[in-house]
């Protein structure tokens, strides 16, 4: 039964293109602009997502479209203006920073290959850049996520809109994905690293705390890793540190809603260890790659408002990895161990191939 009522069609093959390996590189997504009418599409394409809401359809998309669009749409504005930059918005321009550093990296270390950004929500949309892709002669693609720990709520996602993106496609490539690498060395050694300096430079709190991205609790008894990952990420980052276990805290960031999402929650962990007489709090936020709404807005102005105003006096935020250059090393690792097998260095270009092909000749000739 086909998959669709329209014919499937792909750019006819041109004979003579050279075929390529490429990466796409999908991060979560963002609004185009700080405005109401931006964040609500933004927001209705984010929400509307069934492995983001599981709540039946029918019931959800009423109160999503009537009353949280409206009011959510004014108030994430509102916070998307505070963080934005003249280049646009912080997580776009991280990420396409990353693809063009990983691209280079790549291509130091002997490897042909081209690197792609695309978002799962909002622009550059994740069927677009396959589309250019492909279109473009790419036969094998990696879908490399931005995100470290596997969850059905954002790392599934991703592969479902490659699923559906694959059913519009008359000759699809081979396809891989990179689900996970939260306890990759590299990527523990990077975040380490950019602790260390951090603390080098301003000098070492009276804690630290460990802030993730919270998901509903019952994702965990339905069988989502997450929790387990990120668990496993702070403890291996705290033994890189070296840290006792009173000294950092794992907490979970931006709850959404009313059910109860994964404990603790990170702004009354940190209303709670300024109470307790932390006067010296630094947080940062392995999960997240790049900065964006939830690393900048919330826990660098809401959470250390909230530490301030509970009698802390000094609050730090430890900016992401971003396009650090161990970061972007530790990445290009990653995508390597993940191209196993595609013969990356051998690809050529066709004018490469037509000088391999006059050799080959000449050599044939004087034989």
């Amino acid at each position: 039964m086909p998959v669709t009522d329209r014919p499937l069609q792909t750019p006819a093959h041109q004979h003579g293109q050279a075929p390529f390996t490429a990466v796409l590189l999908c991060n979560l997504g963002t609004p185009d602009a700080p405005t109401p009418e931006a964040v609500r599409r933004y927001l209705a394409e984010f929400l509307s997502d069934a492995r983001v809401v599981e709540i039946p359809r029918a019931a959800w998309l009423p109160i999503l479209y009537g009353a949280i669009l409206p009011l959510r749409s004014r108030q994430s504005a509102q916070k998307y203006r505070k963080i934005w930059t003249p280049e646009g918005s912080p997580l776009k321009v991280w990420t396409e920073r990353q693809a063009r550093r990983l691209q280079g990296w790549l291509g130091e270390h002997g490897h042909r290959v081209r690197v792609a950004y695309a978002m799962r929500y909002g622009s550059p949309a994740i069927g677009r850049e396959l589309d250019a892709l492909a279109d473009a002669g790419a036969n094998r693609i990696l879908v490399l996520t931005a995100y470290p720990q596997y969850s059905g709520t954002t790392t599934a996602s991703v592969i479902d809109a490659v699923a559906d993106w694959t059913r519009t496609r008359r000759n699809i490539p081979e396809l891989r994905f990179v689900n996970r690498y939260h306890d990759d060395r590299g990527y523990m050694q990077a975040l380490a690293h950019r602790i260390e300096r951090h603390w080098r430079e301003n000098g070492r709190p009276d804690h630290l705390v460990m802030s993730f991205h919270g998901v509903p609790e019952r994702t965990l008894h339905l069988g989502d890793p997450y929790h387990c990952e990120c668990r496993k990420t702070a403890r291996l980052l705290a033994e890189w540190l070296q840290l006792a276990p009173d000294q950092y805290t794992l907490s979970f960031q931006s709850r959404f809603g009313k059910a109860k999402w994964l404990e603790p929650y990170t702004q009354p962990t940190v209303e709670a260890l300024a109470r307790k007489g932390v006067e010296r709090l630094d947080v940062v936020c392995p999960g997240f790659v790049a900065d964006c709404l939830e690393t900048l807005e919330e826990i660098g102005m809401e959470v250390r408002d909230a530490f301030l105003a509970n009698g802390g006096k000094e609050y730090r935020y430890i900016p992401c990895l971003n396009d650090e250059t161990e970061w972007i090393a530790a990445l290009g690792n990653i995508t390597v161990q993940h191209l196993g097998g595609w013969d990356t260095r051998a690809v050529a270009e066709p004018k490469e191939l037509a000088a391999q092909k006059e050799r080959a000749m000449k050599l044939g000739a004087s034989a």
